[in-house]
């Protein structure tokens, strides 16, 4: 009988051991390179995961990048659009005369991108999974609660770094709706997957731009703005001193503290407790009020044709009221939970791979790339931090840690990007505040941006 990979010690790759996965990629990379990977779902998910996992390893171990670029979800990103752009991925470069790049007939490129684009499914299906799981995941007493004091400082960051950057765009001749929507509107939303994607098909939607014009354009701020905000949290929390330090405290009074919001350790057994039928459940809830997003944002076109309002939107709203109000069973909460970790841990960087070559486009990427882009990119965080700071220290909070979690947690690439900017300023407790920001703020933003581009979209 064949040993059990469960009591591995060494290097994982893929929650693989090494060897297994080397000797599996190895398959996949024949074929591809011998154009006879399978077409269609499973040759591209094969190659993917691949690629993925591979650009992810050499990303998170990757000094500076690891640290302050956002590791592997940046390398999988450029990484799998350099790879398309100097023609090392199988694809058809001649229509008529059927070139192929390196002389494989096999249209690699062309599989995927049909995979994620035009209809987008695969991105839908992610990003369906994320909200609805990573919403109902929260702990109920932290989104109603801490609304009160939290979404103001939110708000607060929102706006004084939609400023900043705008007014900087002015004065830089880079333009303020331009300034607005492409570099502070991606950096303050979440990250990637849950931020800057979602964002390019609104984007798309709206007629602005394709889709692939805004993943382009907005990638580079989202990476400049994780760094940025990694640096800030760890030299605002050893120079401001005094008054304005909470050492780890968010509230003034004390009255609500980060474990008073913590996941108890029932639910917390009962998450980890998974099973198959409890992932098909959160797959069909999950996707069930992505098409209540969409029910809901036609209705609202017919009443307001001149606003138009994403079923993103109209989706986080939906999942975010039912779950303040209590009206989603405990255990089907937790079957969309489980889901959403599922699709997370697993399709995430496979993800990202199709972002690269589809979306982004290294050309536009260094076009769009110059100094005014990076002191734009400097002024949203700063905007972040200040605009949360000042909010929170009216609403009862040490300004430090509002202005981290409430600001710099916004600015920052998502979950890893909590963790990182939360590890730079020795805060790590206030991990539960930072999820708000991340989850809920991210969100807001997505909100914000379906609003501004129905408003400023064509003016871009």
């Amino acid at each position: 009988m064949a040993k059990s990979t469960e009591g591995y010690k060494g290097l994982k790759l893929f929650e693989l051991p090494w060897t297994v996965f080397a000797i599996f990629s190895a398959i996949v990379l024949a074929a591809t390179y011998l154009g006879v990977l399978p077409q269609g779902m499973a040759g591209c998910f094969a190659f993917m995961i691949v690629i993925g996992t591979i650009l992810n390893e050499v990303g998170n171990r990757t000094p500076i990048i690891k640290d302050y670029l956002g590791g592997g979800a940046i390398v999988v990103i450029f990484g799998s659009a350099a790879l398309n752009y100097f023609n090392l991925i199988p694809k058809l470069l001649d229509a008529e005369n059927k070139v192929y790049a390196m002389g494989i007939k096999l249209d690699l490129i062309g599989n995927i991108t049909t995979f994620f684009k035009p209809t987008g499914a695969f991105l839908d299906f992610y990003i369906a999974a994320l909200i609805c799981g990573s919403i109902l995941g929260m702990n109920r007493k932290l989104l109603a609660k801490a609304a009160a004091r939290y979404f103001p400082a939110i708000f607060g960051a929102i706006v004084l770094s939609f400023a900043l950057a705008g007014i900087a765009g002015a004065v830089m001749g880079f333009g303020v709706i331009k300034s607005v929507l492409l570099i502070a509107l991606p950096i303050m939303g979440g990250g990637m997957g849950a931020g800057a994607v979602p964002l390019s098909k609104i984007f798309e939607s709206s007629g602005t731009m394709t889709a692939d014009e805004a993943i382009s354009t907005m990638t580079p701020a989202v990476a400049i703005g994780n760094a940025i905000s990694i640096v800030m949290a760890g030299v605002f929390s050893k120079v401001l001193k005094g008054d304005l330090n909470g050492k780890g405290a968010l509230m003034k009074t004390g009255d609500a503290n980060a474990q008073e919001y913590e996941i108890s350790p029932e639910m917390q057994k009962k998450r980890d407790h998974v099973n198959v039928t409890n992932l098909g459940k959160g797959l069909f809830v999950s996707c069930s009020f992505f098409a209540w997003g969409y029910i809901v944002s036609k209705f609202w076109t017919m009443l307001v044709p001149s606003v138009s309002i994403h079923a993103y939107a109209w989706m986080i709203i939906s999942v975010a009221v039912c779950k303040v109000l209590d009206i989603i069973p405990e255990d089907i909460e937790i079957d969309c939970f489980q889901w959403f970790q599922f699709i997370m841990k697993n399709l995430t960087t496979t993800l990202l791979v199709g972002i690269g070559i589809c979306y982004l486009e290294l050309s536009t990427v260094i076009a769009s790339f110059s100094l005014t882009y990076l002191v734009l990119c400097l002024l949203t965080c700063i905007g972040a931090f200040v605009g949360a700071a000042f909010i929170g220290k009216l609403v009862g909070f040490y300004p430090l840690e509002a202005g981290i979690t409430a600001g710099l947690c916004m600015a920052n690439m998502g979950g890893t990007g909590d963790v990182a900017v939360l590890s730079a300023a020795d805060r790590m407790e206030l991990m539960p505040f930072s999820q708000i920001s991340s989850r809920i703020g991210g969100s807001i933003i997505l909100i914000i941006g379906s609003l501004l581009l129905s408003i400023l979209g064509g003016m871009l």
